[in-house]
């Protein structure tokens, strides 16, 4: 059974930083681009950055670049999303995504992507 289960995140302060993780267990790690995604309350979901298997090339969404990065581990199986500058806005459930098929990046943005599980909730409040 895939299994991705997002965590670390929590309370934040403006202008702080969080780092988020995801465990993937039940499949092939390694092969597949992954992404993160997250999600406010009564919106859709929005991409936020995709990486592909290798951990080479990475994109991000205009309303994140230059403040988060993603990163990847595959030997872990995990997948990493530093946040840093968070703003109000960034306030959302985050969850890790990963490609429809294991030949293709999955493009820029969320419908490119499945995520399982639920997520991890970030506050960005004073």
């Amino acid at each position: 059974e895939v299994q991705l289960q997002a965590y670390g995140g929590g309370l934040v302060q403006p202008g702080g930083s969080l780092r988020l993780s995801c465990a993937a267990s039940g499949f092939p790690f390694s092969k597949w681009p992954m992404s993160w995604l997250r999600q406010a309350p009564g919106k859709g979901p929005e991409w936020l950055s995709a990486i592909d298997s290798t951990g080479e090339h990475s994109t991000y969404a205009a309303s994140v670049k230059g403040r988060f990065t993603i990163s990847r581990d595959n030997d872990a199986k995990l997948v990493y999303l530093q946040m840093e500058s968070l703003k109000p806005e960034d306030t959302a459930v985050y969850f890790c995504g990963r490609a429809l098929n294991p030949y293709t990046y999955g493009g820029e943005a969320a419908g490119g992507y499945n995520s399982w599980g639920q997520g991890t909730q970030v506050t960005v409040s004073s």
